[in-house]
């Protein structure tokens, strides 16, 4: 269960908030000051801190440099009753994940909270590779040692040092935004911001606001001045997730950035320069997208200058043994929960198991593994029962189900393992909160 820290001055609000978290199957811990919330930080160790700018002993703003420096893998959102601009900059710049108003934005609280949280156990996970004897930078990050894997960590070395635009491509759960990252960090702009947005996760006119910024009163909500993400990447990288995803007409507004370097913000007619490398990832085939008029073909080109396609897990199985063995070191640090022996027979299954789901699938897989273990020690019995049966993937008269069927069973376990709570469930499951509500509503769960 992920923690969240409030820190605010304002009992009723801080109240409110409470509530309104909790539900969502969160840990709430509270705080009405900076030196309060200073002291839960190093007992509790949040994932996402909700900290108002004004308290009574100091300034939210400059809070998030402390626990930053207390805490550097915890994801820090700020509130603020009167929202401003430069405070928004040198929050950023002092590494806010967000910086939202009060009131204004209370609708976004939950879907920010379920990214920020995602974007903070990223970082234990990889600060746990580090305590594991890897640096978790650049392509140290990239596990696989097999042929296919090889390949294309060469092909990304070789793209790092330029500016060039790349796309990445392969099935859901390959590892595309470790790859951007591994490419971004051994590039010129190691030092600069890397800002991931993924395409598939907002509706229309909110992607376009996300990406350019809008300027208060641009359209109904806009109460203020928003920062584009394009914005937040000048001088790093821009990494969009889904590429295939994403609008027609946003797809020509993107196209004009690359080719100009500079783009409109909603409500604006003053361009806003921005220099920022391009990375683009997609599971989709995008020249059969270009052929059915869901994709632009000059953009597609664009962003394809350099393309690498990322090996399933299904064409290279050599790797699944280091995978689970480096998971089971993940979540061990994170659970506090060593794990001195994998049994040979819980390998065998994981080998034999199809993996449509990938290395996201894997993780998945672990992780479950790890609450269910006893003793020390990972068996066949904590695996899922599905992956227990250890069925070839060829062999169809094990599967008696509709794939329907298997679906609405599989979410529905992962709500009763979660407890309810749908923004874990759609964690584990590796799909966005708003599919899993969808299909909650479509399989009646």
């Amino acid at each position: 269960m992920a923690k969240i820290l409030i820190i605010d001055d304002e009992t009723q609000l801080r109240g409110l908030l409470s509530r309104i978290i909790g539900l969502e199957g969160y840990e709430v811990i509270q705080a009405e000051n900076c030196t309060t919330g200073l002291r839960q930080l190093e007992r509790t160790h949040p994932e996402v801190v909700l900290c108002d700018v004004k308290l009574p002993d100091g300034n939210g703003v400059e809070m998030v440099t402390r626990i930053k420096q207390a805490e550097p893998d915890c994801e820090v959102i700020l509130l603020t009753a009167y929202g401003n601009i430069p405070d928004g900059v040198q929050a950023i710049k002092n590494g806010a994940f967000d910086y939202i108003t009060k009131g204004d934005d209370n609708n976004k609280i939950i879907p920010l909270l379920s990214r920020a949280v995602d974007k903070a156990r990223t970082n234990r996970r990889r600060n746990a590779a580090t305590a594991a004897g890897s640096t978790g930078q650049g392509f140290d990050a990239i596990i696989g040692s097999s042929k296919p894997m090889r390949a294309a960590v060469e092909l990304a070395r070789k793209v790092a040092g330029t500016d060039t635009s790349v796309l990445l491509t392969g099935e859901t759960g390959t590892g595309k935004e470790v790859f951007a990252q591994a490419i971004h960090r051994a590039g010129k702009r190691k030092d600069r911001t890397f800002v991931a947005v993924n395409c598939s996760a907002f509706a229309k006119d909110l992607l376009e606001s996300e990406l350019f910024g809008h300027t208060a009163g641009a359209f109904t909500g806009a109460a203020k001045n928003k920062k584009g993400l394009m914005e937040e990447a000048d001088g790093g990288t821009l990494f969009l997730d889904e590429i295939g995803e994403m609008p027609v007409d946003l797809q020509a507004k993107l196209l004009r950035v690359l080719e100009s370097g500079e783009f409109i913000k909603v409500g604006e007619t003053k361009p806003t320069k921005v220099n920022m490398r391009v990375i683009a990832a997609t599971n989709r085939d995008l020249p059969a997208e270009i052929a059915a008029g869901n994709f632009r073909e000059d953009l597609y080109y664009r962003l394809s200058v350099f393309q690498i396609k990322l090996p399933s897990l299904g064409e290279r199985p050599s790797d699944i043994d280091e995978y689970a063995r480096h998971f089971t070191n993940v979540f061990a640090a994170k659970m506090d929960k060593p794990v001195e022996t994998i049994e040979p027979g819980y390998l065998e299954l994981l080998r034999r198991h199809p993996w449509r789901g990938n290395i996201r699938e894997l993780r998945n897989v672990v992780e479950r593994s790890m609450i269910m273990a006893s003793d020390g020690v990972l068996r066949a019995e904590d695996l899922p029962v599905e992956l227990q049966h250890g069925a070839p993937a060829s062999d169809d008269s094990t599967l008696p189900l509709s794939l329907r069927a298997i679906e609405k069973q599989h979410i529905a376990r992962m709500l009763g393992h979660t407890g309810g709570n749908k923004t874990e469930a759609a964690r584990l499951l590796g799909i966005g909160l708003t599919t899993l509500y969808r299909k909650i509503e479509e399989y009646g769960l």
